[in-house]
């Protein structure tokens, strides 16, 4: 079950290009991961009051998890890719974004009243 959850300090924009975000982030998680993106669930969280290097500038906060052990190689290739994908849809300059990954255990990821 991978899951991307974008918290940001950017305002809420249009509907549509959050939905938009959230299907590319979507996509872009299968395929890094090599699931089915009917595994996949992500997450956006506009106007969180963040600060980044003492600034209110635009920011992002990102988390990654996933069931199973990601490599170097993974984190370096999504974090590039989450980046790009953020600044241009977003306009937060990749310096901007922090992003999280976190691997997870199957008994401790639940779904469908039992777990993994």
């Amino acid at each position: 079950m991978p899951l991307i959850k974008v918290q940001s300090s950017v305002a809420a924009t249009d509907s549509s290009v959050v939905e938009s975000l959230l299907k590319s982030l979507s996509s872009k998680m299968a395929k890094h991961f090599g699931k089915p993106e009917s595994y996949v669930m992500t997450a956006f969280e506009p106007d969180v009051k963040m600060t980044f290097g003492g600034t209110f500038d635009p920011v992002c906060y990102v988390e990654v998890k996933n069931i199973g052990k990601m490599t170097s190689e993974q984190t370096k290739s999504m974090s590039q890719d989450f980046c790009q994908e953020i600044n241009e849809i977003l306009g937060v300059p990749t310096n901007r974004i922090y992003i999280e990954f976190a691997n997870a255990e199957r008994s401790l990821w639940g779904w469908n009243g039992g777990t993994f």
